[in-house]
């Protein structure tokens, strides 16, 4: 199932059912086929991608994949590039939060499955599914600080829902009244949450003490991709309609600076101990683009042809990014240092949502 605003937006571009018999889409049905989102692996800023002779200490631990069509969870040793296992997820899982220490990931089962699923990183087992039958599709999910409350957008219900995952309990729901809000950032105090609204085009600021909207900035069209700086003083946003990302002052809810040329930047993510901000761009060309957070300008590129880059997760140590090639059934390894890919790594069909964990899971 997909909504009908990415159905509309899908058919502006050619990306329908129809053609998904001939190539895989993000916006067909069976996402066995579909990319996600975007990468591009290589050497140089643009080239082709391939492997560093250098690895990375990052390159432990165990990665969480959420395969879309298939409604699964992989889990892989990262060492040794070896799926250990997979777990069921509710219809459709989209987006993957991770508790800070990697022993918990909760799945937002959005394609009908109005469910979140809680995993059990350590055991490799599903703790338990939670029902959000009343607040459907749900999408974008990020702990708060204490890792006890996960925030979730519910776009059809115009909400972001804070869920008690250990205890399966719906907490409370804050409303966005905003079309489409279907991806969440959060502060790093954890008392702002920002959402992307794609419908109404407008970016929600959200006060989680309160319990209320505060604010609303209008944006280009399309917001999806969304992110916040730590101190909360600027605001991300990638618009699909434009192919733009924005940098709003998260103050005055004005754009301060602007980068242009893309097809569907699907995901924005601020690592600051380098200095970057990973903007991954869901086209054909594949292209992955790494801009000088402090100076707003482009720094490098990477290219995944075809290859469909979508979701992004780092290591603990933030030396390492892992990037889910959505039509390649990969994982692409990064070293953020160099903007090298280390390697590539299977990750069953249509992968998306991603998380590192440290945790070495039992086989």
């Amino acid at each position: 199932m997909r909504s009908p605003l990415h159905e509309r937006w899908c058919r502006g571009r050619g990306l329908t059912r129809a053609s998904a018999a001939a190539r895989p889409t993000v916006c067909g049905r069976a996402l066995v086929l579909s990319l996600a989102t975007i990468s591009c692996g290589a050497l140089g800023p643009i080239g082709s991608s391939g492997a560093s002779a250098q690895t990375s200490q990052a390159e432990t631990g165990t990665l969480v994949v959420l395969n879309k069509g298939a409604a699964t969870a992989t889990f892989i040793d990262v060492a040794s590039g070896e799926m250990v296992g997979t777990l069921p997820t509710g219809q459709g899982p989209h987006e993957l939060a991770m508790t800070s220490d990697g022993r918990w990931a909760v799945s937002t089962d959005y394609g009908g499955g109005n469910s979140l699923t809680v995993l059990d990183v350590a055991r490799m087992r599903v703790e338990r599914t939670i029902d959000l039958s009343r607040y459907p599709r749900p999408h974008g999910a990020f702990f708060l600080p204490g890792d006890s409350i996960v925030a979730v957008t519910s776009e059809a219900s115009r909400h972001v829902v804070l869920v008690h995952p250990f205890r399966g309990e719906i907490v409370d729901a804050i409303p966005t009244d905003a079309g489409g809000s279907h991806m969440v950032a959060v502060t790093g105090d954890g008392r702002t949450l920002y959402t992307g609204d794609m419908q109404a085009g407008t970016v929600s600021r959200l006060d989680v003490a309160a319990r209320s909207k505060t604010a609303s900035f209008p944006v280009p069209a399309t917001p999806e991709a969304i992110t916040v700086s730590r101190d909360g003083s600027q605001v991300w946003v990638g618009s699909n309609e434009r192919g733009q990302v924005s940098v709003v002052n998260a103050a005055t809810g004005q754009v301060e600076a602007s980068f242009s040329g893309f097809e569907w930047p699907y995901r924005i993510l601020i690592v600051p101990e380098h200095d970057l901000v990973v903007i991954p761009d869901l086209r054909e060309s594949g292209d992955v683009r790494f801009v000088l957070y402090s100076e707003r300008r482009e720094l490098d590129r990477l290219r995944f042809p075809g290859d469909g880059p979508q979701g992004v997760a780092l290591s603990h140590d933030r030396s390492t990014l892992y990037l889910s090639l959505s039509r390649a059934g990969q994982v692409a390894v990064i070293d953020l240092a160099s903007r090298r890919v280390l390697r590539r790594i299977d990750a069953g069909p249509a992968p998306d949502g991603i998380g590192w964990s440290p945790l070495a899971v039992a086989r």
